[in-house]
């Protein structure tokens, strides 16, 4: 009896070391997003995505959103502490070269931006849409930094309008005549095909999904092949992308300078950007990205 007892408690005891030893490895880890929803609704959107990382690497991953886009560039220069980060490439390049996070994957679909308007706005192109309101995200959302460079000249610009919430919201509000244009995502725009495309951005690299210096390599490893392997049409559905690729630093190198007119941008000291990435054949040469646009009430995606 006393034999059969002590091997019961060898077990127990072995049972209980196992289950601390798991409870020790996994971890939690914060995983910061694009403001393009506010952040209750971001919360349900990403969610999916955070429970399949759960429980195909055995930690947990939790949102941490931002605000608005300048409370998350604030955050974002001010190195605020985060461990893994879905972005566009000129926020993924920023993270890259000034604070060593590694891009793990990126969107197998390039990023590039559209100019939307109902059919009477877009008769006249761009041009067309001087002195009307262009409903976009505010700044430095890549969306906002591509249209100034539609717009050259300081007095000729459109009325940038940013109180969407999201960038859906923005489409909306064409639909609303609370504006007379819209600059969305592609994948948002293709969406709408009752509305006439006025303009195409240049293209960029898709969005990555990178990760901080802090994150042991054994995690990176098992959030890339979760990555890699994602097949979901809801959770990729949501992301508006089509699946994961794998992801370097080189396929980002030069997007940060994007931001280089942006208020409280800084190189990295010692060194200038990268050259932007070459424009596709046709495209016209990037102006300088806030010259002179006029914004409007900042809010849901603004302040």
């Amino acid at each position: 009896m006393n034999r059969i007892q002590a091997l019961a408690g060898a077990v127990a005891s072995l049972v209980l070391t196992g289950a601390l030893a798991g409870a020790a490895s996994a971890a939690t880890y914060t995983v910061t997003v694009e403001p393009n929803y506010p952040p209750a609704q971001a919360l349900e959107v990403y969610k999916p995505l955070l429970d399949y990382l759960s429980k195909a690497t055995g930690n947990t991953f939790v949102l941490k959103p931002g605000a608005n886009y300048h409370v998350y560039w604030r955050d974002m220069r001010a190195a605020t502490p985060v461990d893994f980060a879905f972005e566009e490439a000129h926020f993924t390049d920023y993270r890259i070269s000034h604070q060593r996070f590694t891009p793990l994957v990126r969107v197998s679909d390039p990023t590039k931006y559209m100019l939307l308007a109902d059919a009477e706005s877009a008769t006249d192109g761009t041009h067309g849409l001087i002195g009307r309101r262009i409903a976009c995200m505010s700044a430095p959302s890549m969306g906002y930094l591509l249209l100034g460079e539609w717009y050259k000249n300081p007095i000729a610009q459109p009325e940038v309008v940013s109180t969407a919430a999201s960038w859906k919201d923005g489409v909306e509000m064409v639909f609303a005549t609370e504006s007379e244009g819209a600059m969305v995502p592609s994948y948002i725009a293709q969406t709408y095909p009752n509305l006439v495309p006025v303009a195409t951005s240049r293209e960029f690299v898709g969005r990555a999904f990178s990760a901080a210096p802090t994150v042991p390599t054994v995690v990176r490893q098992a959030v890339t092949a979760a990555l890699l392997k994602l097949r979901s049409p809801d959770i990729l559905g949501e992301l508006g992308a089509t699946s994961f690729v794998n992801a370097a630093a080189s396929d980002y190198a030069g997007s940060e300078r994007l931001l280089r007119d942006v208020f409280g941008y800084q190189a990295v000291r010692g060194s200038a950007p990268a050259p932007a990435p070459a424009a596709p054949p046709g495209t016209a040469k990037p102006a300088k990205q806030q010259q002179g646009l006029t914004v409007k009430a900042q809010s849901g995606g603004g302040r």
